[in-house]
């Protein structure tokens, strides 16, 4: 499976701050927002992975990532000049995802909860069409919102309604099959002029390939689009780390627990960051995995 992050946009609802920065690369407690998407695109087991985002910030993304060649992973990018709607990901990563299925994850969704990667490696596994991830919220009406039936299959997603059919929020981290990127050429723009992801769950939706999986209690999604939820996301990262002694979307131990890289490469990327709190985590978690220390000569 290949991955995409689409962290374009202008971050208009989060102006001033995003005039002059990629939304996705504000600070969430103690790391960039694109830490957790692609820490989800990671837990997933997934390495090959496309950064979409504006021709003004993509270089900003290569400035802190490179070639991911550090954290085990093969990333590229590529402009999204316009923000014409989510399924244009796949019309500008048709050729990352190639005869592959894909994931598709917002730059600024924050997801955290218990045996994520379990849930994650269980859905690529029985992945038959579309898989969704629903998320129970108290108000429905604001969302794309999922029905199933006693096997999880969607029986029907209504944008908005007034009249919610259940309280599960689709959620902005997407599976699909190949056959995506021909579902995403065929779509017509929306009233808005643009393509809608709610029409390429239809679609999945119509032939009974749609799946929605329930992530539920223990789990946590949260939007970063407005500076009320980005300040609460950050709160709520901060407790955590605070209280666990953990930190959340920390992409280096990611890559050191998912195998990506040996625990020597790891403590050489805490190392480069040894001055903060951060850096000094990453050497700690790499040492108590084995990693040997360089001898100062």
């Amino acid at each position: 499976m290949k991955g995409i992050i689409l962290a374009g946009g202008s971050g208009t609802r989060l102006h001033p701050i995003t005039v002059a920065v990629s939304k996705q690369l504000l600070p969430v407690n103690d790391k960039p927002m694109i830490y957790y998407p692609l820490s989800v695109l990671m837990l997933a087991g997934i390495r090959d992975i496309l950064i979409i985002s504006t021709e003004r910030d993509l270089p900003q993304f290569e400035r802190l990532f490179g070639d991911g060649s550090g954290l085990g992973l093969n990333l590229s990018y590529a402009v999204q000049r316009q923000p014409n709607g989510l399924p244009e990901a796949f019309l500008i990563g048709a050729d990352h995802i190639g005869t592959d299925s894909v994931a598709l994850v917002l730059g600024d969704n924050i997801f955290h909860g218990p045996r994520f990667s379990d849930v994650l490696a269980g859905s690529i596994r029985d992945l038959d069409g579309c898989v969704l991830f629903g998320y129970p919220v108290h108000d429905p009406e604001r969302y794309g919102v999922g029905e199933t039936d006693a096997t999880g299959r969607l029986v029907s997603i209504e944008e908005k309604p007034a009249r919610p059919r259940s309280n599960r929020a689709i959620t902005g981290l997407y599976f699909y099959d190949n056959d995506v990127v021909d579902i995403a050429k065929n779509l017509h723009p929306s009233a808005r002029g643009e393509l809608e992801i709610s029409d390429v769950n239809q679609h999945y939706l119509e032939r009974g390939k749609a799946k929605l999986v329930d992530l539920g209690r223990g789990f946590a999604w949260l939007d970063t689009g407005t500076p009320d939820s980005l300040l609460l996301a950050g709160q709520y990262v901060q407790t955590l780390e605070h209280r666990q002694g953990v930190r959340i979307a920390c992409v280096e131990e990611v890559a050191l627990r998912m195998g990506f890289i040996d625990p020597d490469a790891c403590y050489a990327l805490g190392a480069f960051q040894a001055k903060s709190g951060y850096g000094q985590y990453v050497m700690a978690i790499a040492r108590e995995l084995g990693a040997r220390e360089p001898r100062t000569p």
